[in-house]
């Protein structure tokens, strides 16, 4: 049995908590009490599960519920790189079209970003003149 590791990483207002191994009843809660740790960095928690091995249902449980705080307290809790065998639980019980998954940790980094202008939009709309290829007035 491979060893279960966890690693986190900020990526802007988003926290990414990836697991790498098996979760199961007996790592339900470590993996509980990692995401729990997450959550209390960010309100934006993107779980990456692409390298999970196995997960049981009590690992689904453990992530239900984390997803149901971070909603409740109007974070965001997303689902990368998750196989399907691994969450057909949630295809069957309905949650899947609820609780959001993305392919990849990019796509679910794209869509916890937090709205607001892109970087450089200020140029782009023109509010800096400099920017935007017309010449710098000079007082004369």
């Amino acid at each position: 049995m491979a060893e279960l590791r966890f690693s986190m990483e900020s990526h802007g207002a988003s926290v990414v908590v990836s697991v790498h191994g098996e979760l199961d009843i007996v790592s339900s809660q470590r993996f509980d009490d990692y995401l729990s740790e997450a959550a209390a960095r960010s309100d934006r928690v993107i779980l990456d599960m692409s390298g999970v091995d196995f997960m049981d249902t009590t690992a689904l449980a453990v992530i239900v519920g984390h997803w149901r705080r971070q909603v409740a307290a109007d974070g965001l809790f997303l689902l990368a790189g998750a196989r399907y065998r691994y969450v057909k639980a949630l295809w069957i019980t309905g949650l899947a079209d609820r609780l959001p998954m993305y392919d990849t940790v990019d796509e679910a980094l794209a869509a916890a970003r937090p709205p607001g202008p892109e970087p450089g939009a200020e140029a782009a709309n023109g509010r800096d003149a400099r920017m935007s290829g017309e010449p710098e007035a000079t007082a004369g």
